[in-house]
């Protein structure tokens, strides 16, 4: 195929922003994909200078979207997560974030009709299987509603909500929820907790790192000493989990937690991508963070006292602010079931056009 202008979306989801393409305007073949990919977003160099990136890893993400031929689902969500300084792209994670531009950016392109007031779109995440209703504002012309009065950490001013309802998320990638077997363990002297719900993630005290857990992101990233020590349980953790060698991939992803700094809050975390701290936190990690406070026995135990609601809204401090995670579970035998996790986010159509791929 011709590659060399390609249709596009360029959308702001969540506290992510990237372009949104249809899945058939780009290259079918994976390696073809990748190289088509790193082109656009200009992977390899720190600014992203010749591309679209925008020099971090939550502005070099990339959406591509389909007709489902699922049953239950309406349209097909593929992410891709492209590199910033290296040539490289991922397609073992999804993104919350950049999900909560699938249902407008569907229906801008024609995928799903539109209904007057709200528009609901069943996203199937084809990285991890996970199922995702997202429920989009639109008028009664069918057009999408972008401006609103709702907030959210990490994004100035307001915006219309989306809200977006997470089914089938436990073991999107390894299979089950704790797939070492155990609900904490040591690695590397560190005492971690692996879990796969939504994002398979490692997960430790901060204190276990000699972090207060308060620190800001730009202070941690220039914590080389620190990422080693991250980098070198996260790579035992991913063998563990049966992810194999996950030297070149994002996934698992690390989150520090600690003791809330606010009343009514339940953690406080800090998130890495892995190679940086995020801003704020992932959609997807705080889904897994949320289990990881409801199961016993993790490292997170003493954080929240027994719940006694259901949906439970679990609230994460991160270093921009906060998110709201509500958690549709049971026990049965003291061992957690996740039903749903449910989140409202935002999203803006930025541009529309052809990118031009060399």
């Amino acid at each position: 195929m011709n590659t060399g202008a390609i249709p596009f979306l360029f959308m702001r989801g969540g506290t992510s922003r990237g372009p949104y393409f249809r899945r058939c305007d780009l290259p079918q073949n994976r390696d073809d994909l990748s190289k088509v990919l790193m082109a656009i977003m200009g992977a390899g160099y720190p600014q992203n200078i010749d591309g679209l990136g925008g020099g971090t890893s939550v502005t070099t993400k990339v959406a591509m979207l389909s007709a489902s031929d699922d049953n239950w689902a309406d349209v097909d969500y593929f992410f891709a997560q492209v590199g910033v300084e290296t040539r490289t792209v991922d397609y073992k994670p999804t993104c919350g974030n950049i999900l909560a531009g699938v249902g407008p950016a569907a229906i801008e392109m024609g995928l799903v009709s539109p209904s007057e007031m709200t528009t609901q779109v069943r996203i199937r995440a084809v990285n991890t299987e996970a199922r995702i209703i997202a429920t989009v504002m639109t008028d009664q012309d069918g057009t999408v509603i972008y401006d609103g009065d709702f907030t959210i950490a990490g994004v100035h001013g307001t915006a219309a909500p989306v809200k977006l309802e997470f089914h089938d998320l436990v073991g999107s990638v390894t299979g089950t929820m704790f797939p070492t077997g155990a609900r904490s363990e040591q690695i590397k002297g560190v005492t971690v907790t692996c879990m796969d719900v939504t994002m398979p993630m490692v997960i430790a005290r901060a204190d276990a790192f000699d972090l207060t857990g308060s620190e800001l992101p730009e202070d941690l990233n220039r914590d080389r000493n620190l990422f080693a020590r991250l980098e070198a349980v996260r790579i035992v953790a991913g063998e563990r989990m049966g992810m194999g060698d996950v030297s070149k991939s994002v996934t698992p992803k690390v989150g520090l937690i600690s003791a809330p700094a606010a009343g009514g809050h339940h953690a406080r975390v800090r998130y890495f991508t892995p190679a940086t701290c995020h801003p704020t936190l992932a959609v997807t990690g705080s889904q897994c963070i949320a289990a990881c406070l409801l199961a016993p026995s993790t490292v997170a135990e003493g954080l929240v006292a027994k719940p006694d609601r259901n949906p439970m809204v679990i609230t994460l401090e991160h270093p921009m602010g906060s998110i709201d995670v509500s958690m549709t579970y049971r026990y049965r035998q003291q061992e957690l079931e996740v039903i749903s996790a449910g989140l409202v986010r935002t999203a803006r159509k930025i541009a529309s056009g052809n990118v031009f791929v060399p």
